[in-house]
């Protein structure tokens, strides 16, 4: 389930640390969570390990050439680039309208979007575990 994401046009440290912020935001007292990354270059920038220490996460790292470590990411971007991107065009769609798109289908995707396994959506699942409020 994605808690928290940030929308722009390069990955830069404003980005990846703004998506950070906000997911520490979301976390209850006492959650020290591992924040799992690939190797990209924001994840190793001083400002994303200051966060990380900050808010007391266990820093994990995919291995070089072992995209498994990152399946679950890699299987969540396909996702969404099967259900929201492809298949559409965008021809004389402004940016700030792509991104408002985007940012609406990232929060049917975590608040209503049906996963097959459990006949309910994540947030709705994490609500009947006791998971969240």
């Amino acid at each position: 389930m994605p808690v928290a994401w940030t929308i722009g046009t390069s990955p830069n440290s404003a980005l990846s640390n703004g998506m950070l912020r906000k997911a520490c935001a979301a976390l209850k007292p006492g959650e020290r969570p591992v924040i799992h990354s690939d190797r990209g270059c924001h994840y190793r920038w001083d400002g994303w390990i200051s966060i990380c220490e900050e808010n007391g996460l266990v820093r994990s790292m995919s291995a070089k050439g072992c995209s498994p470590d990152n399946a679950a990411a890699e299987g969540f971007f396909g996702r969404l680039k099967q259900e929201f991107f492809h298949k559409r065009s965008f021809a004389g769609v402004s940016l700030r309208e792509f991104i408002r798109r985007l940012d609406e289908y990232m929060t049917w995707y975590r608040d209503e979007r049906i996963k097959t396994e459990f006949g309910t959506s994540i947030t709705a699942r994490r609500r009947e575990l006791g998971l969240m409020a």
